[in-house]
């Protein structure tokens, strides 16, 4: 899932420069927070289970808790944005301070466009907003939820609307119920049978609906999940290395750097040190 917010944090900014092919390894889902998102540089593809749409330099993209998504790169533009990141909590601020309609209205939309003049409005605050999180500074916090509100009522007058494919189906039941199988489970030693027999299907059959539905194996799923919970106890906690990957569902140490390298292009110890 993605890196979660820090608890008793409402909001959060950061400015993110990634490579430019860029893709997130699985389906993502945000237990408790939204994401606003302003694409600087890059073109991206955005798969949701009822959606499909692409975001370009100046668009704005967003995603409520509780909806699977993954990101893909459809150009060799660097992939640059901002992203806030806003608790339930504020949330339910602004829908009982401001306006629910518009938050509902907004987040249900998940991409945004806009005039070159107003998109230039719009990416000036999310760089005022960086600069204030950056300092922090006593009260601002408090700043920042001020200006997300000004943020909201702004893309809320100036949005012209975006070309979102809605998907006939979702993904099948099956499939997202396997993919909670696995952030339940990921810690254990839990194989393609495991989850084959929990969605009551033969190994193969599974296998096959699993690899066409999400994009990549189930094995391959799996340790991508693995490794996104372990860059949380890299980030967040001073366990080491050894103790990281039993937690996580490697069988040791070794195993577990060899496949986080792979992923990352970086060892789990330079990652703790870099980040």
């Amino acid at each position: 899932m993605p890196i979660q917010m820090p608890k008793n944090t409402l909001i959060t900014v950061q400015k993110r420069h990634l490579a430019a092919d860029y893709r997130m390894p699985q389906m993502e889902i945000a237990q408790s927070h939204y994401s606003i998102g302003y694409l600087i540089s890059g073109d991206r593809r955005i798969i949701t289970p009822t959606t499909r749409f692409e975001a370009h330099a100046g668009n704005v993209t967003l995603m409520p808790p509780l909806v699977y998504h993954r990101t893909f790169s459809i150009s060799d533009k660097p992939y640059v944005n901002y992203l806030i990141k806003v608790s339930d909590k504020l949330a339910d601020r602004f829908c009982s301070e401001v306006d629910p309609y518009i938050w509902n209205h907004i987040f249900e939309q998940k991409l945004l466009t806009f005039s070159d003049e107003d998109s230039a409005k719009i990416a000036l605050y999310f760089e005022d907003m960086l600069k204030i999180y950056k300092e922090n500074a006593p009260y601002s916090e408090t700043v920042l939820c001020g200006m997300l509100y000004r943020l909201m009522l702004l893309i809320n007058e100036c949005d012209k609307g975006s070309q979102i494919l809605h998907f006939k189906n979702e993904l099948s039941d099956t499939i997202l119920n396997a993919t909670f199988y696995i952030e339940q489970h990921y810690m254990e030693d839990i194989r393609l049978a495991d989850a084959a027999e929990d969605a009551g299907f033969s190994e193969g059959h599974f296998s096959r609906l699993f690899s066409a539905q999400v994009g990549t194996s189930f094995s391959r799923y799996l340790t991508n999940v693995r490794i996104r919970h372990a860059k949380e106890l890299l980030l967040n906690t001073k366990k080491p290395v050894s103790e990281i990957a039993l937690d996580t569902g490697f069988s040791n140490a070794d195993y577990f750097s060899s496949c986080f390298t792979k992923s990352e292009g970086i060892t789990p110890v330079a990652f703790r040190k870099k980040i």
